[in-house]
This record gives structure tokens, sequence and C-alpha cells, in this order.
């Protein structure tokens, strides 16, 4: 029990609540653009008309990055970084 009278479960789980947040998710589709395999990463073509960078750890299993050529169609998450915008969980469309 705390001084006020309410049991410590009953705090924390408030507590806990009041700091969850909602994230807001925008999955859109593209064509790979361009691959630097030597690097690990590559360029999307949104069909929004904006270009965003991806890392091969942002693929899903339906795709191999050592596979990719350009010209795949692609869904993915838009997520901001340090450096702008970028693609995470980049699946086959």
């Amino acid at each position: 029990m705390l001084p006020c009278g309410r049991p410590l479960l009953e705090l924390t789980v408030r507590l806990k609540l009041s700091f969850e947040k909602i994230v807001e998710v925008t999955v859109t589709t593209g064509t790979i653009k361009k691959v630097v395999s030597e690097r690990g990463f590559g360029f999307i073509s949104g069909e929004d008309g904006k270009e965003y960078f991806f890392h091969r750890d942002g693929l899903t299993s339906s795709l191999n990055f050592d596979r990719l050529a350009g010209g795949e169609k692609v869904e993915f998450e838009i997520e901001q970084s340090p450096k702008g915008a970028r693609a995470k969980n980049v699946a086959a469309a």
C-alpha cells in the first residue's frame, strides 16, 4: 500500500498506461530503383514520387537482397530517421 491508500499494483498499471503511445504506420508501394549490393542498401521509387533508402536488414523474408536487380514491385513502411524518410519491412508486392 502507498501512503495515499492505493495498492502499488494499481498505480504501476496506471503509470504504464499513461506512457503508451500510438504509432501510425504508413504503408505504400513502389519499385526497387537501385541496389548497391557491396554496401548492403538500395533505393525505392515510391508511387508517391519520392525516393526511399532501404537497408538489406529492412527486407522481409519475401525478398532476397542478393537477388535484387532493380524493377521489383514492393510494398513497405515509411519511417523517419535522422537522415530522412527510409523504407522498412520491405516486401514483395
